[in-house]
């Protein structure tokens, strides 16, 4: 099939425009409950007299449940449609914020945190994001950075006041709030999601065809896919990236305060809101942006940019560590360069086998965030106490994020273009 730009109709146009606002509102509301995590930690060791490993196991399971059912998530979405199980994971993850406000045990604190928001976000991340890469064949980076970017920006909107209210009138009343709140926002918006048509036209992405001329749109089924050695080069890439990025946001209030950063104050407000903020504007920012410039230049190409400036980031991070604004500045950088990896490897995934089963697709490869959230969250929790230091932990995770630059263009593109070059059956 010939490259296009445009889909065919007026009225397609104007419905996946819609469809990506309200998937962008849903995906705000549902951030909170992983990247506002770390301002509940303290609250809960606190509540349950828990060891900060066995609290940051509550992180793993929520990541490890949004992304290891994710597979199944993304069967039930495509047979049964994503507008009632999008709702309803918005409905289990505020949930969660409202159970997890009684807890006085960490076992209590993984089934109800744990638990329920981590299924409920994975409804709503893997099946809003499996509907943008197919109501979006011609501007698959853009628009799925786009969804991407939501659960990013989202906790901009709620770090302040949620930070403050802790302060103010305690953890479980924050709980309760913003889970009421946050839910029934991401419920209003999951309400009107739906599929494309049918008969939507299907485009060779420039990012494909600037790869291979003869490129031809694929349909390859989940258990095809698993069979192939991309799908598990892709995955080893994500499950590194992931580690990197899940260690800093989960662990990032801690090490703030080991360093002696956390309350310095900076333009008027302690260090830790404010590069909280800033972290989730940047990572944000770099979801469509990554996204469109891999539509431009390459999936490839841009993971080689992205993930060397991560490493570069982390490492000036790390030695710059005992001035809180540098080091505030520095994690604007961090998140900047890690947050692209939920645009870039949905698109190259869906490229390379086709936007028919791109929910279920997505959902195998999601699953390497699982094992991301383990090593980057209690692994690497284990990993300070065992030093008493952060600073192996950094060193492991820029290794990891330079490795995965280098096989990106130097392992990764040479695999894609030979395999788009065949022939489609």
């Amino acid at each position: 099939m010939a490259v296009a730009e445009t889909v065919s109709t007026s009225t397609a146009q104007s419905s996946r425009w819609i469809q990506l606002l309200l998937g962008l509102i849903a995906m705000m509301a549902m951030s909170s409950p992983q990247y506002v995590w770390t301002l509940f930690v303290k609250p809960f060791q606190t509540a349950t007299g828990g060891a900060l490993p066995a609290i940051q196991i509550t992180f793993s399971l929520l990541v490890v449940l949004q992304t290891w059912l994710s597979p199944l998530q993304g069967w039930l979405i495509e047979r049964l449609g994503g507008r009632f199980l999008i709702t309803l994971g918005c409905i289990l993850s505020g949930l969660g914020w409202v159970l997890s406000a009684q807890i006085t045990s960490v076992s209590g604190l993984y089934l109800t945190y744990g638990l329920f928001c981590g299924v409920g976000t994975g409804f709503v991340y893997i099946g809003i994001v499996g509907l943008m890469l197919k109501w979006f064949p011609d501007r698959r980076g853009l628009a799925v950075g786009v969804v991407a970017a939501g659960y990013g920006f989202g906790a901009i909107a709620t770090t302040f006041p949620i930070d403050s209210m802790i302060r103010s009138a305690g953890y479980q009343s924050t709980l309760v709030t913003f889970g009421i709140i946050l839910g029934g926002i991401g419920a209003l918006a999951g309400l009107f999601m739906r599929q494309p048509p049918d008969t939507y036209v299907r485009i060779v992405p420039r990012a494909v065809a600037s790869l291979v001329a003869t490129a031809e749109v694929r349909e390859v089924r989940p258990g095809e896919m698993l069979k192939t050695p991309i799908f598990w080069l892709l995955f080893v890439m994500m499950t590194m990236m992931s580690t990197g990025g899940l260690m800093v946001t989960s662990q990032f209030a801690p090490f703030m305060r080991e360093f002696g950063v956390a309350d310095v104050v900076i333009f008027g407000m302690a260090a830790l809101p404010f590069a909280l903020t800033l972290d989730r504007i940047t990572n944000g920012l770099t979801r469509p942006f990554f996204g469109w410039v891999s539509d431009m230049i390459g999936r490839e190409s841009t993971m080689l940019i992205a993930f060397a400036l991560e490493a570069v980031a982390v490492f000036a991070m790390l030695g710059v560590r005992d001035n809180a604004l540098l080091f505030a500045l520095m994690s604007g950088v961090v998140f900047f360069g890690w947050g692209e990896i939920f645009s870039l490897f949905p698109s190259t995934l869906t490229d390379t086998f086709g936007a028919k089963n791109a929910t279920t697709n997505y959902g195998f490869l999601y699953m390497a965030q699982g094992i991301g959230s383990v090593l980057g969250g209690p692994a690497a929790a284990a990993l300070h106490d065992w030093t008493g230091s952060w600073v192996p932990v950094f060193y492991c995770v820029v290794a990891a994020d330079a490795l995965t630059a280098v096989l990106a263009f130097f392992v990764l593109k040479p695999m894609r273009r030979a395999y788009l070059a065949r022939p489609a059956y």
